[in-house]
């Protein structure tokens, strides 16, 4: 049973595929949006590098999930001494990394309501509705997730 953990370690390679793909798309807006940069108004420039942060925030996310994962789940990444580690390797235990994923949710759902609140003029009320709605829901779940994470570890 313990050595069925190794079945994650697939799914957290295959993550790096999704990580490509978000480079590709990254990429895409970057080669659709410069040959426009001197025409652009300054909302569509606000709300285009609002679009890259967003990717930029997603592949974050999957960078941390991928190796904080891979090492509380899977097994510890060894790493030679002397070569480029990043500080919070090793560091994250599952609680941690619970509450990172959950700050990052909200920080992206605020900028895809950023992006409504932008460009409102063409979203429908009963959308902009639920775009409030589901954000205040995923910001009461990660502070409800924090607040029993910090009750837990009191006791």
């Amino acid at each position: 049973m313990y050595a069925s953990r190794w079945i994650l370690a697939p799914i957290y390679a295959g993550m790096t595929l999704g990580l490509f793909a978000l480079f590709i798309k990254f990429f895409q807006e970057l080669y659709h949006f410069l040959p426009h940069i001197l025409d652009i108004d300054e909302s569509n420039l606000i709300l285009t590098l609002l679009t890259l942060i967003d990717l930029s925030l997603v592949g974050s996310l999957m960078v941390m999930v991928m190796f904080s994962g891979y090492e509380n789940f899977v097994s510890r990444l060894d790493i030679e001494e002397g070569t480029e580690k990043l500080d919070w390797l090793g560091t994250h235990d599952y609680g941690s990394l619970k509450m990172k994923v959950a700050g990052s949710i909200v920080a992206i759902s605020s900028i895809h309501l950023l992006k409504v609140f932008m460009n409102i003029e063409q979203t429908q009320n009963d959308k902009i509705l639920w775009y409030v709605v589901v954000h205040l829901a995923l910001v009461v779940s990660a502070f409800l997730m924090g607040y029993v994470d910090k009750m837990t570890k009191h006791h």
